[in-house]
């Protein structure tokens, strides 16, 4: 049975935040695998899991029992959890508290294997792959604009309901009545006053 550290430190902590992420009802998962040979006395090997169970899960003895099963959740399913160098942090829900346990182990194991997989590495920007880079989506979305047409339609004449084509005259109708419309600073009640 393989031994699993504790997170302890908050900059453990939020160095598993900018990792991979598991969610499900009961928990969320946060993982990132450690890069660097243990080198040291103090150097953490293995896998090591933290807790943050938030005040809004509920009050103060709902949050430890969730605590303390998803610590027996972690002992029960130890034999069974990857053997990475990798630091994981668990984020109960309130669903944890009355969860069956054996669900509780199963999304443990899940959650796990899911964060510590080791991350493929990433092809450079400029490969000649054959598909499109970051940048050059990023870069495609700033030409584009927000209110630019995504592909093909003419900003100059937006496609009504109808499938008509807007002029650009002010006063033409697409079902091509020409009737003049009437000017948009008119009022129908009295003005005087």
């Amino acid at each position: 049975m393989s031994t699993i550290g504790r997170l302890t430190r908050r900059s453990d902590f939020l160095a598993a935040a900018g990792g991979r992420r598991y969610h499900n009802e009961r928990l969320s998962a946060q993982g990132v695998v450690r890069a660097e040979p243990a080198t040291g006395d103090d150097a953490p090997e293995g896998l090591r899991i933290g807790f943050t169970i938030t005040k809004r899960v509920g009050h103060a003895t709902e949050r430890n029992r969730i605590r303390r099963r998803l610590r027996a959740a972690v002992a029960e399913a130890s034999g069974a959890l990857p053997a990475r160098d990798a630091d994981v942090v668990l984020v109960a829900r309130r669903p944890a508290l009355h969860a069956p346990f054996q669900t509780l182990i199963d999304d443990l194991r899940q959650a796990v294997a899911v964060v510590t997989k080791p991350q493929a590495a990433k092809a450079p920007a400029g490969s000649g792959s054959g598909h499109r880079g970051e940048a050059d989506r990023a870069s495609s979305r700033r030409r584009r604009g927000k209110g630019a047409p995504a592909s093909g339609a003419s900003a100059a004449a937006p496609v009504l309901a109808t499938g008509a084509t807007a002029s650009a005259s002010p006063g033409s109708r697409p079902d091509g009545a020409g009737a003049p419309s009437s000017p948009s600073n008119a009022c129908d009640g009295p003005t005087d006053g």
